[in-house]
């Protein structure tokens, strides 16, 4: 990324190599690519320092755009502080409309995983239902551990209070294997 220098001041950023005039003088594209440094800057060009210390994992919080800063011959394009999004449903007053917040979305992944694990063996179940065969003990045990999986997953994810420790019962440890606070889904028996 770069950005154009005139008088002090950033007045354009270039987010990808494009053809540009500055003055009366047109560029080509190519000069992005290139020229030197040196050269860009002559003409007030400079290669953009992207300083993300403030920006955060867009899939818990809501970032600023970036702003740009031109001091001591670097341009910097740098993020204001992020809010965090709502853990908790939110209603509107006027509407009644809620919107679902993360606590409620990451329920419905736990609850979609959840089914994808019971359904290919549903069959089983089925076939005790129609014909009185049952279950083999190891695929109803397992389909046992999948809901209560699931369950302990989703009271962890409820006892949240901060977008911070949602975020953390997904961060996997060190240990061999690596384990999460959300903890880990049964593995289906060998059929």
């Amino acid at each position: 990324m770069w950005a154009l220098v005139e008088n002090n001041e950033v007045t354009k950023v270039y987010t990808r190599p494009k053809a540009i005039t500055i003055g009366d003088i047109s560029y080509p594209q190519n000069i992005f690519m290139l020229w030197s440094s040196d050269e860009l800057e002559a003409i007030g060009i400079y290669e953009v320092v992207v300083d993300n210390d403030n920006f955060k994992n867009p899939s818990y919080y809501i970032n600023t755009n970036q702003s740009f800063d031109f001091a001591n011959d670097v341009v910097t394009a740098s993020y204001g502080t992020a809010t965090a999004k709502n853990l908790d449903d939110t209603t509107d007053p006027d509407t009644g409309d809620v919107t679902h917040g993360l606590k409620w979305n990451h329920k419905q992944v736990i609850i979609n995983q959840a089914y994808g694990l019971l359904q290919p063996n549903d069959w089983y179940v089925v076939r005790e239902t129609e014909a009185g065969t049952a279950i083999p003990t190891d695929w109803t045990t397992f389909r046992t551990d999948v809901r209560s999986t699931a369950a302990d997953m989703q009271s962890k994810i409820d006892a949240c209070t901060t977008v911070d420790e949602l975020a953390a019962l997904y961060v996997y440890n060190d240990a061999t294997p690596p384990v999460r606070p959300l903890g880990e889904w049964p593995t289906p028996p060998e059929e």
